[in-house]
């Protein structure tokens, strides 16, 4: 049995899954906000309380857990993280000690990739490159089964190269660099450019799913916020196809949803890609939000560390 865990910033998920694939157990709880301790206990909680639940046949689940961040290559410490009391915190050490066995943690972009090219949307791809557009923006690369991780830990970590291109105007993000890809094709940074575009007009304030939603209707202020937002994301997926050159870009993440990107981003991307033609496929994901916490559970391979402890 494989147990996979999405350690978000409100909600930890946790998911059993048979080797083939299928569900066994999925729960949900709340996040222990702040509260470093409370986390571990509450991570080792959940995978006793699922393997009791389900049976793992007198052996160990592998136990895999995605994250917000990375896991530093120099220290082993937590870095990058949303969820900022990680950070500087051994959590591999800490909750194998708490379960009396190895776990593997991996970026949360790196468990939507690895989970929509093991048996999603870009199942029995070589080079698969997963995107999240969300609140930020993220991306993962799978090479033949294989999660990378890449020598400094940031693999796939798209979302903060500058947008490539002309831009009138480039907004600061967090990171503390201006211009970067997640400012413009996050879900924020899709309304923000919406209200730069149309000033104190009373669509000002529209998040993104509205803007969509309206343009569907005809609002023509909100087509042409999609139509940038389109041309911008071609633009940028453009230099991962220049760099890695992948079969398959599956989409996760809110904006996902928005069925046109599917037909109309492929048709940009042409104009900046190093090719007389592009092959890459621009798909939407199979799992939705159970992608993350699915790719967590196959993180390990077909071995199961050891016997199980109760």
């Amino acid at each position: 049995m494989r147990i996979g865990i999405d350690l978000g910033g409100t909600k930890i998920e946790i998911v059993a899954l048979a080797d083939d694939g299928a569900e066994l157990l999925r729960e949900r709880v709340p996040t222990p906000r702040g509260d470093y301790p409370a986390t571990v206990a509450t991570l080792a909680a959940l995978v006793q309380a699922a393997e009791r639940k389900v049976g793992a046949g007198g052996t160990a689940a592998t136990v895999g857990i995605g994250i917000p961040g990375a896991e530093s290559r120099v220290t082993g410490l937590i870095k990058n993280a949303n969820s900022t009391w990680l950070i500087g915190q051994p959590l591999r050490r800490d909750l194998a000690a708490a379960l009396g066995r190895p776990v593997q943690i991996a970026n949360d972009a790196n468990c939507f990739a690895l989970s929509e090219a093991t048996d999603g949307a870009a199942a029995e791809a070589a080079v698969v490159f997963g995107v999240i557009l969300g609140t930020g923006v993220g991306g993962g690369i799978v090479v033949r089964g294989e999660a990378i991780v890449g020598a400094n830990a940031i693999a796939g970590e798209w979302g903060h190269n500058p947008l490539p291109g002309d831009e009138p105007f480039r907004p600061a993000c967090y990171c503390g660099r201006s211009g970067c890809v997640e400012t413009f094709l996050s879900g924020p940074g899709l309304a923000a450019d919406h209200r730069r575009a149309v000033g104190n007009h009373t669509a000002a304030g529209l998040a993104a799913e509205e803007i969509a939603a309206r343009a569907a209707a005809g609002d023509p202020a909100c087509e042409a916020t999609l139509q940038r937002y389109e041309a911008r994301l071609a633009r940028a997926l453009a230099q991962v196809i220049n760099i890695l050159d992948p079969e398959v870009i599956v989409l996760g993440g809110g904006l996902s949803a928005l069925d046109r990107l599917y037909d109309r981003v492929p048709r940009l991307w042409g104009a900046q890609v190093f090719s007389d033609a592009v092959a890459t496929r621009l798909v939407k994901n199979r799992h939705g939000d159970s992608s993350g916490v699915r790719g967590a559970a196959w993180l390990w391979p077909q071995a199961v560390p050891g016997p199980a402890k109760q």
